[in-house]
C-alpha cells in the first residue's frame, strides 16, 4: 500500500544512511555519488553546526514555520533567523555540490530529511514545551513539512533531470513518541503517547502528498513496521542489530506486500572490534540477512532485489576515510546478496 510510487527496481544495492564526516559539501557529494553506482545520496554534514544537524536542516525545508537554536535546542520562532539562513544556505550548498558530481547520471537517486513526529519531538514551541504536546501544533508541522518537500524534490530534479528520487524520512523518535517516552521540555516527566491511528494518519498525509517514493529510516528499537506500511512507505530503513525474532513476523508482512527493506548491517564506526570483520568479510556482514531470509521462507533469488544493505547509523562520528570504507563495504555486501543468496 505505497503511495503509488514504488521503490526503484535495484538489484544487490547499498546507499547510505545519510550523514557523512566533515564539512565539505564537494568532498561528501564526491564520496557519496562515487562509492554507490545504485542509489548515491544527497549527503548532510553535522559538523558544520546548527542549521546542518538533522532538525535543523529539516526545519529549513518547512513552509511559514521557523526555528531557531536557543540553550534547550530548537524553538518555534516568528521569523527567519541567522540559523534558519544557515540551514538554507548549506542545503544549496550540498545541492550544488551534488549537482556537480551527478552530470549526466541516470537512476536512483535519495534525499534525506526528518519526518514529522520527530521534528515534533526535537523542537519546542514558543512558549516552551516540545510541539509534540500539542496535536494541533503536530497537525501544522506535517503540512509545513509536506509542501516543503515538495519543493525540494522539485529543485533535485530540476538539478538532476535524470534522476528517479527517492525520499527517506528520519524517524528515529516515532517508537518513544508511540510509547509515550518522549521527555517533556523540562526533562522531569513525559509527553502522553500518540494513538497509532493518529501517527498513521499524520505519516500517510505526508507520504501520500508527495510525488516519490518514501522510505521511513528508524535506527531505535521497536519499529513500527505494520503501521509504517499501512501509511504508504515504500520501504523501511533499520539497524539490522537491533531486530529481533518477535519482528519476524512484521517484517514477513512487510516483504511480502512490497515493501523494500534497507538493512544497517555494515559497522558506523572505525573502533568496533565487528568492523576488522566487516572489512576483512563484507559477505559475511550480511550472513544475519541470509538467515533471517531463510527463517522467513523467502526464494533465495529475491533477497538481491527485496533488501538494500547500508552502513548503520552514526557514519558523521567516523573518520573520512572509514566512511567511503563503510560505503564501498555496503556495496560488495548487497552485491553479495545477489551473488551468494545462501
Amino acid at each position: 500500500m505505497s503511495n503509488g510510487h514504488p521503490f526503484p527496481d535495484l538489484v544487490g544495492a547499498a546507499t547510505g544512511v545519510g550523514s557523512l564526516p566533515g564539512t565539505d559539501a564537494r568532498e561528501a557529494a564526491k564520496t557519496a555519488t562515487g562509492a554507490l553506482e545504485h542509489l548515491p545520496f544527497l549527503p548532510e554534514l553535522p559538523a558544520r553546526g546548527p542549521g546542518a544537524d538533522m532538525i535543523g536542516r529539516s526545519a529549513g525545508l518547512l513552509v511559514e514555520l521557523f526555528a531557531q537554536t536557543e540553550p534547550s535546542g530548537w524553538r518555534f520562532t516568528d521569523r527567519p533567523g541567522r540559523d534558519t539562513r544557515r540551514a538554507h544556505s548549506w542545503l544549496g550548498e550540498d545541492l550544488d555540490a551534488l549537482e556537480e558530481f551527478t552530470q549526466d547520471y541516470r537512476g536512483a537517486l535519495k534525499v534525506q530529511a526528518v519526518g514529522p513526529w520527530t521534528l515534533a519531538a526535537s523542537i519546542e514551541l514558543k512558549y516552551g514545551e516540545k510541539a509534540l504536546a500539542d496535536r494541533g501544533a503536530c497537525r501544522d508541522i506535517a503540512g509545513s513539512l509536506t509542501e516543503g518537500l515538495r519543493r525540494h524534490l522539485a529543485d533535485v530534479r530540476r538539478r538532476v533531470p535524470g534522476a528517479e528520487v527517492v525520499l527517506q524520512l528520519d524517524e528515529p523518535s516515532l517508537p518513544a513518541v508511540l510509547a509515550g517516552e518522549v521527555k517533556t521540555a523540562s526533562g522531569f516527566q513525559r509527553l502522553r503517547a500518540v494513538d497509532r491511528q493518529v501517527a498513521e494518519e499524520v505519516l500517510r498525509d505526508v507520504v501520500g502528498g508527495l510525488d516519490a517514493p518514501v522510505v521511513v529510516h528508524c535506527c531505535a528499537p521497536r519499529v513500527p513496521l505494520p503501521l509504517l506500511r499501512r501509511a504508504g512507505v515504500a520501504g523501511v530503513s533499520l539497524d539490522f542489530s537491533l531486530l529481533t525474532e518477535r519482528e519476524d513476523e512484521d517484517l514477513g508482512e512487510a516483504v511480502e506486500a512490497g515493501t523494500m527493506i534497507l538493512a544497517g548491517v555494515v559497522p558506523s564506526t572505525d573502533q568496533a572490534p565487528v568492523q576488522s570483520r566487516a572489512v576483512s568479510d563484507p559477505a559475511g556482514s550480511v550472513q544475519g540477512v541470509r538467515t533471517l531470509w531463510r527463517r522467513l521462507g523467502f526464494a533465495p533469488e529475491l533477497l538481491g532485489r527485496r533488501v538494500l544493505v547500508t552502513p548503520t547509523c552514526g557514519l558523521a562520528g567516523a573518520s573520512p576515510a572509514y566512511a567511503r570504507k563503510a560505503l564501498s563495504l555496503s556495496v560488495k555486501a548487497g552485491q553479495s546478496l545477489v551473488d551468494n543468496p545462501e
